[in-house]
């Protein structure tokens, strides 16, 4: 994440994330299948924030770059009500995850733990001289 946000705009984005985002760290078994007889942990990072106001969702996308935005239509669904709104999902996972926990990390009061087991799971405290980082790959 190399792009300037001025330390207003990360705060605002960490209160609205604290509020309306959602963060998932977790490891998990990834189902058996037929090309893979046995069962293997896998690790879901990532970070999500919904809500039907588009252009508070667009600026999200713009501020920090990296992600998805999409629009899921509530009308679709056969369990969806007449009244409820379409609604718009930002998501980024892993290392863009990463990116994003340590921008809003000195800002975020209710999801703080969640962002500093992404930002621990990227940088631990032994690192192994020989992997590089994403960043130095695409560097190269």
């Amino acid at each position: 994440m190399e792009k300037q946000i001025s330390t207003h705009d990360l705060a605002y984005l960490a209160g609205l994330f604290d509020g309306e985002g959602c963060v998932y760290y977790k490891q998990r078994y990834e189902k058996q299948r037929k090309d893979r007889p046995k069962k293997y942990k896998v690790w879901r990072i990532s970070l999500e924030m919904s809500m039907t106001d588009k252009p508070v969702m667009q600026w999200v996308f713009n501020t920090v770059k990296c992600g998805t935005l999409s629009l899921n239509v509530k009308n679709k669904s056969p369990s969806s009500k007449p009244h409820w709104k379409d609604q718009w999902r930002w998501r980024c996972s892993h290392r863009d995850a990463y990116g994003v926990a340590k921008l809003i990390w000195p800002f975020a009061q209710v999801k703080l733990h969640k962002l500093e087991q992404i930002i621990d799971h990227y940088e631990p405290e032994y690192k192994d001289p020989n992997v590089v980082s994403l960043e130095a790959y695409r560097n190269e």
